[in-house]
């Protein structure tokens, strides 16, 4: 039986995960599409071999920089990887890649890139509020779903309306969410002070490990389109440059942003996945309601 271990950056999950698959004897399978990509191990937080515990770790640092992976072909990825392993242990933070392995994903029609980046540039100058009552003008269902600052999702439905001309709702209409037979949930949850305290760490962690130097290397390598088109967490904030300092309290902020994003995700979309406060509980009550005790 599959076990998923979710939550947002830096919750300490993937530590979890091994704890976990240690525990079953499994494999960890990464969900993340960011962490799957080849040449940005410190950047996307993919495990050191430390961080691993002997534990066998799949998917990670495998495809290239040119890759551009969707929702639906990264996770029809994942479930080969998963349909590999002997009791996997799936890791991730994204809903919209979760719903891909998962196969809860509508046959969507393709977004031009042009329009996206012109719904991307309008939430940039107005905020994600304004184009949430945009979206509730011309599709109050879909924006009933979704939370005025899920700047991403709300992004999309925008995007896809303007795309068809056609309400989102009703072109997600058949997608049935949840947790699927089979699997077992865990979503690691830290209170919001000490999930800020975790995303501040990290992005240090990461600074002293050569995140800068990563960026640069990659850069001076020829993959600054890669990574504009790809639009990897905090990568964009380096290649900009200015003072370090700077540079890393707006990874910080862009950080703690997006966990709130996935934080709210998973607490909306996912009501019925117990959930663990890394900080307050012991391990043990983890495996507890994963079953495993």
């Amino acid at each position: 039986m599959p076990i998923a271990i979710l939550g947002p950056t830096a919750s300490g999950k993937s530590t979890l995960a091994v704890a976990v698959a240690r525990r079953t004897g499994g494999t960890v399978v990464n969900g993340d599409p960011y962490q799957a990509l080849a040449g940005l191990p410190i950047g996307t937080g993919q495990p050191e071999e430390a961080e691993r515990g002997g534990v066998p770790h799949l998917g990670y640092g495998v495809l290239p920089l040119s890759a551009r992976p969707n929702p639906a072909e990264f996770g029809a990825q994942v479930r080969t990887w998963l349909a590999a392993c002997r009791e996997p242990v799936l890791v991730t933070g994204s809903g919209l890649y979760l719903r891909g392995i998962w196969n809860q994903l509508s046959e969507l029609p393709q977004v031009p890139v042009g329009l996206v980046a012109r719904v991307r540039g309008w939430a940039a100058v107005l905020g994600a509020p304004a184009l949430h009552r945009f979206l509730g003008a011309v599709d109050p269902i879909r924006a009933g779903e979704l939370h005025p600052n899920d700047s991403a999702r709300v992004q999309r439905a925008l995007a896809l309306h303007l795309a068809t001309g056609r309400r989102p709702s009703a072109l997600l209409m058949g997608v049935v969410p949840g947790i699927p037979a089979g699997w077992r949930v865990l979503v690691v949850s830290p209170g919001r002070d000490a999930q800020r305290k975790r995303v501040v760490a990290r992005v240090a962690a990461q600074v002293v490990a050569g995140w800068p130097a990563e960026v640069a290397r990659l850069v001076g390598e020829g993959y600054r389109g890669d990574l504009e088109a790809l639009r990897p967490l905090g990568y964009a904030a380096w290649m900009a440059g200015g003072k370090a300092g700077d540079i890393q309290a707006a990874v910080v902020q862009e950080t703690q942003a997006y966990a709130k994003r996935q934080a709210t995700w998973f607490r909306n979309q996912l009501p019925e996945a117990p959930v663990w406060d890394p900080d307050g509980e012991p391990v043990e009550v983890a495996f507890d309601r994963l079953g495993l005790a």
